[in-house]
């Protein structure tokens, strides 16, 4: 047999998706699945890009720019020129396939083997996945569920940083937190950045969707790190267009993004068709937008609150994004979740969530808590924590806890 890389076998496999075999086994034995665990929005994708897919016009499907077709950027520039942002042309844009591939980018351009980045944690599982394919450690800063995974101080970041720190990775509102960055924080860590001289990559896919009046504030806003800012942007989440896998890579540095194209350019280039769907979703999307938004503030408010009524269950108010981190009254969250697909159904029912040891470098810090995502209908959400429910219960008799 060839030898697989080391690369390969240090690969952490995705909580998000690795219990999907263990789903895809329940629905064959016609048990109905809630899928909380993972971020694929029930909402409806703008017609407007679904019509500009519907009338397509084209003889060939042929290869896009490398940096992403003209057209997309343009609509780019329109809407962070909307944001404020209008010293931004479309030379600032890299268009992706998704924001995973931005991230790639991002941590690419920036770090060699065994260089590192600061992430606060709990945080997007993925990033372990992305450092991991270039030997770059992650540096983790831990928040904790009794503070609402409020950031921890700034001289947590500053205690961190050695010769071999190249970045400081946030995601801003935050996966799995729901967290959401006060400008004054933002500030602090450019200051930072700029003392240090590395770079802050700002994951903003979750924009959009910030609650209760408050702003989110973008790593843009501080034009001091021309050279020390990366953007990090999706329409998956935004327009609920997952799998048209169509993303961005911002930056105003120059030599970053000389260097980023590269990468680009290597991978010849990004979805055609996606971009075509991006456009036209740009267009007049302002109440589309605040229509979604008010959705998920009613979905947040009941799930949240349906959550805290369970006897052991904490759940902080997510301030953006649609997740929650859950802590539950059980002794490993792998094992809860795997049970809840093989061994559990209420009335052919069952609900699948994440476990959040994948969220952390040190997965014993999340073994008791979930990541659950909000993209469900009220009523799917009702049924689903009444599921939860009772799956705690029984959970707790058959485990003796």
């Amino acid at each position: 047999m060839p030898k697989i890389s080391e690369r390969a076998q240090s690969m952490p496999a995705s909580p998000v998706r690795k219990l999907v075999p263990y789903a895809l086994q329940a629905k064959q034995k016609g048990i109905k699945v809630y899928h909380l665990n993972i971020g694929q929005p029930d909402i409806e994708t703008p017609e407007t890009a679904l019509n500009a897919i519907r009338n397509i016009d084209l003889k060939v499907l042929e290869y896009a720019l490398s940096e992403g077709n003209i057209e997309y950027r343009k609509a780019l520039q329109v809407y962070y020129h909307s944001l404020g942002f209008t010293d931004l042309t479309p030379d600032n844009f890299i268009v992706t396939n998704g924001g995973s591939e931005a991230l790639n980018f991002a941590i690419s351009t920036l770090c060699d083997d065994g260089d590192e980045v600061i992430i606060p944690e709990p945080y997007y599982a993925n990033y372990n996945g992305f450092t991991s394919t270039f030997n770059v450690n992650v540096v983790a800063v831990p928040s904790t569920i009794d503070t609402g995974f409020a950031l921890p101080p700034m001289e947590e970041f500053e205690k961190k940083i050695t010769d071999k720190t190249k970045a400081i990775i946030i995601c801003n509102p935050g996966n799995p937190t729901g967290y959401l960055y006060t400008k004054e924080e933002l500030q602090k860590l450019a200051e930072i950045a700029l003392k240090h001289d590395i770079v802050i990559i700002s994951d903003e896919v979750y924009r959009e969707y910030v609650y209760d009046g408050k702003q989110q504030h973008s790593i843009l806003e501080f034009p001091e790190l021309k050279d020390h800012a990366i953007v990090i942007d999706s329409e998956s989440k935004r327009y609920s267009m997952c799998g048209a896998r169509i993303g961005c890579m911002i930056t105003r540095s120059e030599p970053i993004r000389n260097a980023a194209i590269l990468f680009a350019q290597a991978r010849l280039s990004p979805v055609l068709l996606g971009q075509i769907a991006a456009t036209a979703a740009h267009d007049n999307d302002a109440e589309y937008i605040r229509s979604v938004r008010e959705e998920y503030t009613k979905r947040r408010n009941l799930l949240v609150d349906l959550l805290n009524g369970i006897p052991g269950v904490i759940c902080p108010k997510p301030k953006g994004a649609f997740y929650c981190g859950v802590e539950l009254p059980i002794d490993d969250s792998d094992k809860f979740a795997q049970w809840l697909l093989e061994h559990y159904s209420h009335n052919n029912e069952t609900v699948m969530v994440a476990p959040m040891s994948g969220f952390y470098s040190n997965p014993e810090l999340g073994r008791k808590q979930v990541r659950i995502a909000y993209v469900l209908k009220e009523d799917d959400l009702r049924r689903s924590v009444e599921i939860l429910n009772d799956a705690l219960q029984k959970y707790k008799i058959e485990f003796g806890l």
